[in-house]
């Protein structure tokens, strides 16, 4: 069972991070439906629509703790759970120290930023116009309002900052020796903040005048803010050595570096180094350890070509290969304390072109519940968002659907051990059905349309199937 279906759809309710098989997270909602909710656009377009709604109903109850703590718009909670306030805990006991430690999670304030990037992959999934006009526009809007409010101009160096924040990585709460949680300039979140106010312009658009109007009257938005948008978004602050790695925030490449064969070789099972570390009375903040992908989690929402689009529109220049460099260095640095980690890794290596590697991590994805990896927690509950995210796997990095344009486009890439892969799924008010392999594509559409196959578009038909090699 899992806690939204079609069966569902109506009742106010999302994705809890364990489904409703155990007692973990107590029920609450995290950013797990980013992992979750694009197998809906494309299986369940309704339940999708109903899993943003639940976030929907919550947004007055965002703009209340985002005027808590002095900033405009709406901000969300990295815990959820009825009502929406924030449910995070404050401390958090460490079982291998039997210690209470300080817990600044809540800091994770990129949960809207993934609120806000479903309501744009819904949308661009389903053509649902109606709930982008009434609900998504608003939504979205208001979240970046939030994160405008949170972005400082360093006057000396003419670059917006965003403070007090944590990443997706968990691990780094803080700076060493730090009064207060928080870090500045995460890496992910202004590359995801520079891309949610260029895709504002395009919610505006896609909406048209007239409802655009009643929108911005209702917010009380003014065009002097959607420049200021515009301008943040050119003019956010990324730290990148000479080498071309992106620094997971600012002040990252001052850490430690970890010894990692002496922490294998003293606990074997390594994946939750912030407690080893803890335990030892050490801080994962001195050190350049990730339980997940961080930085390179924008690699995972979005592709390649939009990312250099934005590190462009930023003013920074890297090396062609930047994406294998920052790769290979944060691999090296992650111990993968997450199940997700996997699954964003096995998408990563595939771009970089380690198909060896990927094959690996989505092997371990795959089976992580079923062999609880994590030495314990599938009995609390299994993973809602690694199951749907080694399906997605499946149809995005081996198949090769990409859904992020205005049509579907398919460029397989199927391990060496799967000889053919079908499924169906709809996009844009279109229902497909596909049959692949890594040298034929077989596809059939119940409305005529074009898709993208092997780097060429074709036409099809209605009801009429068609092979391209």
């Amino acid at each position: 069972m899992v806690s939204i279906s079609p069966h569902n759809r109506d009742i106010d309710a999302s994705i809890t991070a364990r489904g409703l098989h155990g007692e973990a997270y107590r029920g609450h909602i995290f950013w797990d439906e980013l992992f979750i909710l694009p197998f809906y656009n494309l299986q369940m377009a309704e339940t999708a629509r109903a899993m943003l709604m639940y976030r929907y109903s919550r947004l007055d109850k965002a703009r209340e703790y985002a005027k808590e703590y002095g900033y405009m718009g709406a901000m969300f909670p990295w815990q959820s759970g009825s009502d929406g306030r924030e449910e995070t805990q404050s401390i958090h006991l460490n079982p291998l120290s039997g210690k209470w430690d300080p817990d600044h999670s809540s800091l994770q304030r990129h949960v809207s930023l993934a609120i806000a990037f479903n309501v744009w992959q819904y949308y661009n999934t389903t053509s649902d116009i109606r709930f982008l006009q009434d609900y998504g526009a608003e939504m979205f809007l208001e979240i970046c309002r939030f994160w405008a409010s949170k972005s400082k101009l360093n006057e000396a160096t003419g670059r917006y900052s965003i403070n007090k924040v944590m990443g997706p990585d968990e691990f780094h709460e803080q700076y060493p020796d730090a009064s207060e949680g928080g870090l500045k300039d995460n890496a992910y979140i202004n590359i995801m903040v520079s891309w949610a106010f260029g895709k504002a312009t395009d919610i505006l658009t896609a909406i048209g005048p007239e409802t655009t109007r009643k929108v911005k009257e209702k917010i009380c938005l003014t065009d002097d803010e959607l420049a200021l948008w515009n301008d943040i978004a050119k003019k956010l602050n990324l730290c990148i050595n000479k080498e071309g790695i992106i620094a997971q925030y600012d002040g990252y490449f001052d850490l430690i570096e970890l010894d990692w064969d002496y922490y294998r070789k003293k606990y074997t099972n390594i994946y939750r180094m912030d407690r080893i570390l803890k335990s030892e009375n050490l801080s994962p903040d001195e050190f350049k350890v990730a339980k997940q992908a961080d930085m390179l989690m924008a690699f995972y929402n979005l592709d390649k070509s939009e990312i250099d689009t934005i590190l462009q529109h930023l003013g920074y220049s890297l090396p062609a290969d930047y994406l294998q460099r920052n790769l290979d260095y944060y691999l090296q640095r992650t111990s993968h304390g997450s199940t997700l980690s996997r699954v964003v890794h096995s998408k990563l290596a595939m771009l970089a072109g380690n198909k060896d590697l990927s094959w690996q991590l989505y092997s371990e994805a795959l089976a992580s519940d079923f062999n609880d990896i994590q030495g314990g927690t599938t009995g609390e509950g299994i993973h809602a968002g690694v199951m749907a995210g080694t399906v997605l796997i499946a149809l995005t990095t081996y198949a090769g659907v990409n859904y992020n344009g205005s049509i579907l486009k398919i460029n397989p890439a199927l391990p060496s051990l799967w000889k053919m892969i079908e499924f169906g799924l709809n996009f844009k008010g279109v229902h497909y059905w596909f049959q692949i392999s890594n040298s034929r594509v077989k596809v059939l559409a119940d409305n005529k349309c074009i898709v993208e196959i092997f780097g060429k578009e074709v036409q099809l038909e209605a009801e009429i199937e068609k092979e391209i090699n």
